[in-house]
């Protein structure tokens, strides 16, 4: 059976279209960021940044398990795997802490950073001054616990609006794998349905 005329580059032009709507899906949020220039060595990550603090390191292991208990809620704090969970986040923590204040210096990890973040790239704010069409490595953990290597090119610098020194940077995704990309859109999408609940629920 011949499919109606222009069926088929109807379905093609819509796909297309969706495809494109859902990459430039865009929020606001925060998330546990880690970065530096592509060709520096990785120990060159989160450079610049200020020296990470006892909360800092209670924020970055919280992180993910409160998000987990956010969208799983009761259904993960009954369950079996919660006390586990919670315990290595207490082991963990402790351990960064001590390490901290043994060895200043020696404790570099992902810190929570106000983004905004789309299928083709992401934004924030850094103390460091780079140059539009720098090339970063980047590390972003999504709630509760998917991690995304990529990297991304600056394509602008601007002066932070929110913070008395420092700079935003906007990025596009140079390398983002598939599997990756999709990811990031169902987080995007997750996120607004639960912003969506919480303004309805307020009314």
């Amino acid at each position: 059976m011949t499919p109606p005329r222009g069926t088929s580059f109807t379905t093609t032009h819509n796909d297309i279209k969706n495809d494109e709507r859902r990459e430039w899906l865009r929020i606001d949020d925060r998330l546990l960021l880690e970065y530096r220039l592509f060709d520096e060595p990785a120990e060159a990550m989160n450079l610049y940044l200020p020296p990470v603090t006892e909360d800092t390191i209670a924020t970055t292991v919280s992180k993910p398990t409160v998000d987990l208990l956010a969208r799983a809620g009761e259904t993960f704090t009954g369950s079996p795997l919660f006390p586990w969970v919670s315990k290595i986040d207490w082991m963990l923590e402790t351990i960064l802490k001590s390490l901290a204040k043994s060895h200043p210096g020696s404790v570099n990890i992902a810190r929570l950073t106000d983004v905004d973040i789309s299928a083709g790239g992401v934004g924030f704010n850094t103390p460091r001054q780079f140059q539009a069409e720098d090339v970063l490595a980047l590390k972003l953990i999504l709630p509760p616990f998917s991690m995304i290597e990529t990297t991304a090119r600056i394509i602008r610098v601007t002066a932070a609006e929110k913070a008395e020194t420092g700079f935003h940077v906007a990025t596009q995704f140079v390398e983002l794998a598939g599997d990756d990309q999709e990811l990031i859109i169902r987080h995007i999408l997750q996120v607004q349905a639960e912003r969506l609940r919480a303004r309805k629920a307020a009314h």
